[in-house]
């Protein structure tokens, strides 16, 4: 699949890959602060931004979908950064094209099984009335009627899109993503590895990775390290920025 992507500065290839309802805008900002150092590719995965849509979705094809990515622009070898499901495609991707990985940087995910727990924000896709949408005011009210947390309102709304004919709809495939929201949360398995440089970094405040999970980290990257940022929940970028941005440059620049 020909995934949409924007790219940002010059240098060395910095693959940008965003979670489950998320999409390229999502890094935009901290895209600019790495594009100073290199040429950043700010990629919508399948059924997410505006990358196409397919009925498949798994982890084997959005691996091979960044593959197809990186052989078209001429990419032999590109550092990976990834949050959350971007995170796992990351890491699937290193485990098996090792040869086109040079560093992993994994935002708040580990390489675990995590259990469908996305029920409440489907809800709030759900609860609003795309046919009779005026504007994104009244899309933002109702969506508060089964979402409080306004920050999750608002990233969910970045999906919602304007019709030429003005009407509404979404711009990922949730039809798609719902019915098969247990791949998402697939992690690794077997005996693959990725023995290069990779940095797993942790929301102080999230579950997503705890130290339980250090022995898994270490099977399947035996060159990690682990660092936990204070304060930020599961959208570590979005939350801290300058703490994630100066790892992130701390770990990748010689």
């Amino acid at each position: 699949m020909k995934l949409n992507f924007r790219t940002l500065g010059s240098g060395d290839p910095l693959i940008i890959m965003h979670g489950v309802f998320g999409s390229s805008d999502n890094w935009q900002t901290l895209g600019k602060v790495f594009s100073e150092s290199f040429k950043v590719y700010l990629v919508d995965l399948r059924n997410h931004g505006n990358s196409p849509h397919s009925d498949t979705f798994n982890y084997d094809v959005m691996v091979e979908d960044v593959a197809e990515l990186m052989n078209d622009q001429g990419i032999t070898k590109a550092n990976f950064l990834g949050h959350s499901m971007g995170g796992k495609v990351a890491m699937h991707f290193a485990t098996q094209h090792s040869h086109m990985v040079d560093r992993l940087v994994v935002v708040d995910i580990a390489p675990k099984h995590y259990p469908p727990h996305h029920q409440q924000i489907f809800k709030g896709f759900h609860s609003v009335d795309l046919a009779n949408l005026k504007n994104r005011k009244e899309a933002d009210e109702q969506m508060a009627e089964v979402i409080s947390n306004f920050g999750v309102r608002q990233f969910i709304l970045k999906n919602l899109d304007r019709r030429k004919d003005g009407s509404f709809g979404w711009k990922l495939n949730l039809e798609v993503i719902e019915s098969a929201v247990e791949n998402v949360g697939e992690g690794l398995e077997g005996e693959v590895s990725f023995a290069g440089k990779t940095i797993f970094i942790a929301g102080g405040k999230s579950d997503y990775i705890n130290s339980s999970d250090k022995e898994l980290i270490q099977k399947y990257f035996p060159s990690s390290q682990i660092v936990t940022v204070d304060g930020a929940g599961h959208w570590v970028h979005a939350e801290k920025p300058q703490q994630l941005s100066d790892l992130v440059l701390d770990f990748l620049l010689p």
